[in-house]
Protein backbone atom coordinates (compact mmCIF):
# COMPACT_ATOMS: atom_id res chain seq x y z
CA UNK A 1 0.00 0.00 0.00
CA UNK A 2 1.29 3.52 -1.34
CA UNK A 3 1.77 5.45 2.02
CA UNK A 4 -0.28 9.23 1.01
CA UNK A 5 -1.43 8.91 -2.13
CA UNK A 6 -1.18 11.95 -3.94
CA UNK A 7 -4.54 13.48 -5.03
CA UNK A 8 -6.83 16.62 -5.89
CA UNK A 9 -10.51 17.66 -5.18
CA UNK A 10 -12.41 17.54 -8.85
CA UNK A 11 -15.36 17.53 -10.58
CA UNK A 12 -17.12 15.91 -13.41
CA UNK A 13 -19.21 18.31 -15.07
CA UNK A 14 -20.37 21.26 -12.63
CA UNK A 15 -19.15 21.72 -8.96
CA UNK A 16 -16.12 22.71 -7.20
CA UNK A 17 -12.24 21.41 -8.12
CA UNK A 18 -9.72 20.80 -10.71
CA UNK A 19 -10.94 19.73 -14.04
CA UNK A 20 -10.00 16.30 -15.54
CA UNK A 21 -7.56 17.77 -17.58
CA UNK A 22 -5.80 18.68 -14.63
CA UNK A 23 -6.67 15.35 -13.08
CA UNK A 24 -5.15 13.55 -16.16
CA UNK A 25 -2.43 15.79 -16.56
CA UNK A 26 -0.85 16.09 -13.30
CA UNK A 27 -0.86 12.53 -12.86
CA UNK A 28 -2.51 11.82 -9.75
CA UNK A 29 -3.16 8.95 -7.95
CA UNK A 30 -6.25 9.66 -6.01
CA UNK A 31 -9.48 12.18 -6.14
CA UNK A 32 -12.20 13.57 -3.91
CA UNK A 33 -14.43 13.77 -6.85
CA UNK A 34 -17.34 16.91 -5.97
CA UNK A 35 -20.95 14.91 -6.54
CA UNK A 36 -22.49 15.63 -9.76
CA UNK A 37 -25.88 16.79 -9.59
CA UNK A 38 -28.67 14.16 -9.86
CA UNK A 39 -28.87 14.73 -13.71
CA UNK A 40 -25.60 13.44 -14.04
CA UNK A 41 -26.20 10.39 -11.83
CA UNK A 42 -27.71 8.27 -13.91
CA UNK A 43 -26.81 3.92 -14.19
CA UNK A 44 -24.90 5.21 -17.79
CA UNK A 45 -23.30 8.16 -16.40
CA UNK A 46 -21.87 6.03 -13.20
CA UNK A 47 -20.97 3.40 -15.85
CA UNK A 48 -18.64 6.31 -17.51
CA UNK A 49 -17.37 7.73 -14.25
CA UNK A 50 -16.04 4.35 -13.68
CA UNK A 51 -14.75 3.72 -16.59
CA UNK A 52 -12.91 6.75 -16.98
CA UNK A 53 -11.12 6.58 -13.59
CA UNK A 54 -9.76 3.14 -14.55
CA UNK A 55 -8.32 3.77 -17.93
CA UNK A 56 -6.49 6.43 -16.08
CA UNK A 57 -5.51 4.43 -13.47
CA UNK A 58 -6.87 7.17 -10.50
CA UNK A 59 -9.08 6.14 -7.11
CA UNK A 60 -11.77 7.93 -6.03
CA UNK A 61 -11.48 7.87 -2.25
CA UNK A 62 -14.14 10.56 -0.90
CA UNK A 63 -17.32 11.94 -3.18
CA UNK A 64 -18.41 15.10 -1.64
CA UNK A 65 -21.69 16.36 -1.46
CA UNK A 66 -22.70 20.13 -1.91
CA UNK A 67 -25.48 21.83 -2.68
CA UNK A 68 -26.57 24.59 -5.45
CA UNK A 69 -27.83 26.96 -2.91
CA UNK A 70 -24.71 26.97 -0.98
CA UNK A 71 -23.19 30.31 -0.60
CA UNK A 72 -19.72 31.06 0.50
CA UNK A 73 -20.04 34.96 -0.35
CA UNK A 74 -19.72 35.73 3.50
CA UNK A 75 -19.53 34.09 6.31
CA UNK A 76 -23.09 35.11 6.96
CA UNK A 77 -23.99 33.36 4.16
CA UNK A 78 -22.26 30.19 4.89
CA UNK A 79 -24.14 30.11 8.44
CA UNK A 80 -27.53 30.60 6.36
CA UNK A 81 -26.75 28.36 3.40
CA UNK A 82 -23.87 25.88 3.53
CA UNK A 83 -25.01 22.07 5.21
CA UNK A 84 -27.88 20.39 6.52
CA UNK A 85 -28.15 22.96 9.38
CA UNK A 86 -30.03 25.57 7.88
CA UNK A 87 -33.80 24.03 8.60
CA UNK A 88 -34.96 25.14 5.20
CA UNK A 89 -33.17 23.46 3.30
CA UNK A 90 -32.53 20.31 5.84
CA UNK A 91 -34.87 17.62 4.33
CA UNK A 92 -34.18 17.68 0.48
CA UNK A 93 -30.56 17.71 1.73
CA UNK A 94 -30.86 15.13 4.09
CA UNK A 95 -32.44 13.08 0.91
CA UNK A 96 -30.00 14.70 -1.47
CA UNK A 97 -27.43 13.26 0.92
CA UNK A 98 -28.35 9.54 0.93
CA UNK A 99 -28.35 9.79 -2.16
CA UNK A 100 -25.05 10.56 -3.71
CA UNK A 101 -24.06 7.91 -0.63
CA UNK A 102 -25.50 5.42 -3.12
CA UNK A 103 -24.00 6.95 -5.92
CA UNK A 104 -20.82 6.50 -4.41
CA UNK A 105 -21.07 2.78 -3.33
CA UNK A 106 -22.06 2.29 -7.14
CA UNK A 107 -18.41 3.80 -7.66
CA UNK A 108 -17.29 1.51 -4.76
CA UNK A 109 -16.25 4.83 -3.31
CA UNK A 110 -16.31 3.87 0.76
CA UNK A 111 -16.51 7.46 1.69
CA UNK A 112 -18.50 10.76 1.36
CA UNK A 113 -18.19 13.64 2.27
CA UNK A 114 -18.86 17.70 3.19
CA UNK A 115 -19.27 20.78 5.27
CA UNK A 116 -22.13 20.16 7.85
CA UNK A 117 -22.91 23.83 8.53
CA UNK A 118 -22.20 25.86 11.56
CA UNK A 119 -23.38 23.23 14.13
CA UNK A 120 -23.47 25.37 17.58
CA UNK A 121 -21.14 24.44 20.29
CA UNK A 122 -24.41 24.61 22.96
CA UNK A 123 -25.22 21.46 23.14
CA UNK A 124 -28.47 22.86 25.09
CA UNK A 125 -29.45 24.76 21.76
CA UNK A 126 -32.47 22.78 19.85
CA UNK A 127 -30.99 23.14 16.39
CA UNK A 128 -28.02 21.66 18.06
CA UNK A 129 -29.75 18.08 18.73
CA UNK A 130 -31.57 18.24 15.50
CA UNK A 131 -27.98 18.12 13.75
CA UNK A 132 -26.83 15.01 15.95
CA UNK A 133 -30.28 13.17 14.59
CA UNK A 134 -30.33 14.34 11.12
CA UNK A 135 -26.10 13.58 11.25
CA UNK A 136 -27.22 10.07 12.82
CA UNK A 137 -29.53 9.35 9.94
CA UNK A 138 -26.81 9.88 7.22
CA UNK A 139 -24.04 7.89 9.41
CA UNK A 140 -26.46 4.63 9.45
CA UNK A 141 -27.60 5.10 5.86
CA UNK A 142 -23.91 4.71 5.04
CA UNK A 143 -23.20 1.99 7.52
CA UNK A 144 -25.83 -0.20 5.36
CA UNK A 145 -23.65 1.20 2.24
CA UNK A 146 -20.21 0.00 4.15
CA UNK A 147 -19.04 3.79 3.99
CA UNK A 148 -17.73 6.71 6.27
CA UNK A 149 -19.11 9.46 6.50
CA UNK A 150 -16.24 12.59 6.43
CA UNK A 151 -16.89 15.75 8.32
CA UNK A 152 -14.99 18.94 6.78
CA UNK A 153 -13.48 21.31 9.46
CA UNK A 154 -13.23 24.81 9.53
CA UNK A 155 -16.61 25.81 10.71
CA UNK A 156 -15.70 24.27 14.39
CA UNK A 157 -13.32 24.83 16.95
CA UNK A 158 -11.97 21.46 17.63
CA UNK A 159 -13.01 21.34 20.99
CA UNK A 160 -16.71 21.71 19.39
CA UNK A 161 -16.28 19.09 16.78
CA UNK A 162 -15.05 16.77 19.15
CA UNK A 163 -18.27 17.23 21.36
CA UNK A 164 -20.73 16.74 18.16
CA UNK A 165 -19.14 13.35 17.36
CA UNK A 166 -19.49 11.97 20.63
CA UNK A 167 -23.24 12.90 20.75
CA UNK A 168 -23.91 11.67 17.88
CA UNK A 169 -22.13 8.39 18.97
CA UNK A 170 -21.48 6.78 15.75
CA UNK A 171 -18.43 4.54 14.77
CA UNK A 172 -18.44 5.96 10.25
CA UNK A 173 -17.96 9.16 11.40
CA UNK A 174 -15.02 10.71 10.65
CA UNK A 175 -12.96 14.00 9.83
CA UNK A 176 -11.85 15.27 6.53
CA UNK A 177 -9.05 17.86 7.75
CA UNK A 178 -8.43 21.24 6.08
CA UNK A 179 -5.84 23.15 7.78
CA UNK A 180 -6.45 26.18 5.95
CA UNK A 181 -9.97 26.86 7.05
CA UNK A 182 -9.17 26.46 10.61
CA UNK A 183 -7.53 30.24 9.62
CA UNK A 184 -10.00 30.92 7.32
CA UNK A 185 -12.95 30.52 9.81
CA UNK A 186 -10.98 31.55 12.62
CA UNK A 187 -11.78 28.70 14.31
CA UNK A 188 -8.55 27.96 15.67
CA UNK A 189 -4.86 26.99 15.63
CA UNK A 190 -4.41 23.89 12.83
CA UNK A 191 -1.68 21.87 14.38
CA UNK A 192 -3.39 21.87 17.76
CA UNK A 193 -6.41 20.96 16.29
CA UNK A 194 -5.57 18.05 14.58
CA UNK A 195 -3.42 17.04 17.57
CA UNK A 196 -6.95 17.10 19.31
CA UNK A 197 -8.80 15.49 16.72
CA UNK A 198 -6.64 13.43 14.88
CA UNK A 199 -7.48 10.54 15.64
CA UNK A 200 -10.96 10.69 14.05
CA UNK A 201 -9.05 11.94 10.96
CA UNK A 202 -9.63 9.79 7.78
CA UNK A 203 -9.21 12.18 4.90
CA UNK A 204 -7.56 15.45 4.32
CA UNK A 205 -7.32 18.72 2.38
CA UNK A 206 -3.73 20.05 1.72
CA UNK A 207 -4.90 23.76 1.56
CA UNK A 208 -2.96 26.92 2.68
CA UNK A 209 -4.07 30.37 4.05
CA UNK A 210 -2.61 33.22 5.54
CA UNK A 211 -3.68 35.30 8.46
CA UNK A 212 -3.17 38.71 7.26
CA UNK A 213 -5.81 39.55 4.33
CA UNK A 214 -5.32 42.06 1.83
CA UNK A 215 -8.25 44.82 1.95
CA UNK A 216 -9.83 43.98 -0.81
CA UNK A 217 -9.32 40.21 -0.58
CA UNK A 218 -12.27 37.37 0.04
CA UNK A 219 -12.35 35.79 2.90
CA UNK A 220 -12.02 32.55 1.67
CA UNK A 221 -9.66 32.79 -0.54
CA UNK A 222 -6.58 30.64 0.33
CA UNK A 223 -3.07 30.29 -0.97
CA UNK A 224 -0.59 27.89 -2.74
CA UNK A 225 0.29 25.26 -0.84
CA UNK A 226 3.57 26.44 1.56
CA UNK A 227 2.76 29.90 0.92
CA UNK A 228 0.67 30.88 3.16
CA UNK A 229 0.89 30.32 7.17
CA UNK A 230 0.27 26.33 7.75
CA UNK A 231 4.01 24.92 8.24
CA UNK A 232 3.00 22.05 5.98
CA UNK A 233 6.47 20.08 6.91
CA UNK A 234 5.22 20.08 10.52
CA UNK A 235 1.33 19.57 9.52
CA UNK A 236 2.67 16.84 7.97
CA UNK A 237 5.04 15.22 10.10
CA UNK A 238 2.04 15.51 12.54
CA UNK A 239 -0.52 13.56 10.64
CA UNK A 240 2.37 10.94 9.99
CA UNK A 241 2.99 10.58 14.06
CA UNK A 242 -0.94 10.32 14.48
CA UNK A 243 -0.84 7.25 12.03
CA UNK A 244 -2.15 8.80 8.96
CA UNK A 245 -1.08 6.98 5.92
CA UNK A 246 -4.22 8.08 3.38
CA UNK A 247 -4.72 10.20 0.55
CA UNK A 248 -3.19 13.81 0.36
CA UNK A 249 -5.45 15.58 -1.48
CA UNK A 250 -4.66 19.27 -2.64
CA UNK A 251 -7.39 21.90 -2.83
CA UNK A 252 -6.90 24.91 -4.79
CA UNK A 253 -9.92 26.47 -6.05
CA UNK A 254 -9.05 30.30 -5.88
CA UNK A 255 -6.32 30.88 -8.27
CA UNK A 256 -5.58 32.41 -12.03
CA UNK A 257 -3.08 29.44 -11.98
CA UNK A 258 -5.11 26.81 -10.84
CA UNK A 259 -3.11 24.16 -12.65
CA UNK A 260 0.47 25.53 -12.22
CA UNK A 261 0.32 25.73 -7.98
CA UNK A 262 -1.60 22.21 -8.18
CA UNK A 263 1.54 20.77 -9.95
CA UNK A 264 3.73 22.51 -7.21
CA UNK A 265 2.22 21.54 -4.45
CA UNK A 266 2.44 18.11 -5.96
CA UNK A 267 5.81 18.49 -6.07
CA UNK A 268 6.14 19.74 -2.25
CA UNK A 269 4.07 17.04 -1.08
CA UNK A 270 6.52 14.10 -2.92
CA UNK A 271 8.96 16.06 -1.79
CA UNK A 272 8.00 16.33 2.04
CA UNK A 273 6.74 12.47 2.01
CA UNK A 274 9.75 11.19 1.31
CA UNK A 275 11.45 13.39 3.41
CA UNK A 276 9.17 12.24 6.14
CA UNK A 277 8.09 8.58 5.28
CA UNK A 278 11.60 7.48 3.93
Amino acid sequence: MVIWPTGIFTSINDGLGASLDAVHELGVETVQLHAPSIANRSHEDIQKISRLFSEINVEISVVFVGFPEDDYSTIEKVKETVGIVPPLYRSKRLAETLEVANFAKSLSVDAIGMHLGFVPEDQNNRLFAEIVESTRRVCDHCALNDQFFHLETGQETADGLLGFIEAVDRGNLAINFDPANMILYGSGDPLDALEKVGSFVRSVHCKDATYERRPDQPWYEDAPLGEGDIDIEAFLSKLYSLGYRGPLTIEREYSPNQKGDIAKALNLLRFLRKKICG
